[in-house]
């Protein structure tokens, strides 16, 4: 399995940490060269392998950490999205949901998820004091949800399954203007498990 970040500002370099931190490879690309970035990706780890968005978007699980309105040009990039995993990590004031921003990446599984916690909050140890941060999923396909939720477990979360982009997805995500109820919650679990309901988290 392979794993890239689109976008590589305070989240993508987040995201980036927690691979590093559990020796896991993953590409790093954005609007920059990958020489731009390289600078960055070697001060976070050896497995953060910065590379051009051609070459990042062959990964087969991508997560999406670009500005909100930069998923349109990402989008564009593919004429198919078949085989890919998306993660959606993005929050925008756009009055659109994960679910619209989902029909971008036509055959894509989509995920939304790691969108709820700052990202100095993300960029740390997930275990604190026994304790995993949680981080929430949502998606209309529940197998993408589970490999998801397998990945976020690797890199030291625990996964909360919020069921579908339509239901749990606006939970997480920013509408008109507004954080929705569980942005920026600093909830934890004491063991990591398979993805729980929302209200399995302490």
């Amino acid at each position: 399995m392979s794993y890239a970040i689109i976008g590589f500002g305070a989240i993508g370099q987040a995201l980036a940490r927690a691979f590093a931190r559990n020796n896991i490879e993953v590409s790093v690309a954005s609007r920059r060269a990958p020489e731009a970035l390289l600078p960055q990706a070697q001060a976070i780890g050896s497995t953060v392998v910065p590379r051009t968005l051609q070459e990042a978007l062959k990964a087969d699980v991508i997560f999406l950490a670009v500005l909100f309105e930069g998923h349109r040009e990402v989008a564009k990039m593919l004429p198919s999205w078949q085989g890919k995993t998306i993660v959606d990590a993005m929050n925008g004031f756009e009055g659109l949901s994960s679910a619209d921003v989902a029909k971008a990446f036509p055959g894509a599984r989509f995920v939304k998820g790691f969108n709820h916690l700052p990202a100095r909050t993300l960029a740390a140890d997930p275990n604190v004091n026994g304790s995993h941060r949680v981080v929430f999923l949502s998606s209309d396909d529940q197998a993408a949800a589970a490999q998801v939720a397998d990945l976020s477990e690797q890199l030291g979360f625990a996964p909360v399954n919020l069921g579908k982009l339509a239901e749990g997805g606006a939970l997480v995500q920013v509408r008109d203007k507004r954080w929705a109820p569980l942005i920026f919650q600093d909830l934890f679990k004491n063991e990591p498990e398979r993805p729980a309901t929302a209200g399995a988290a302490s």
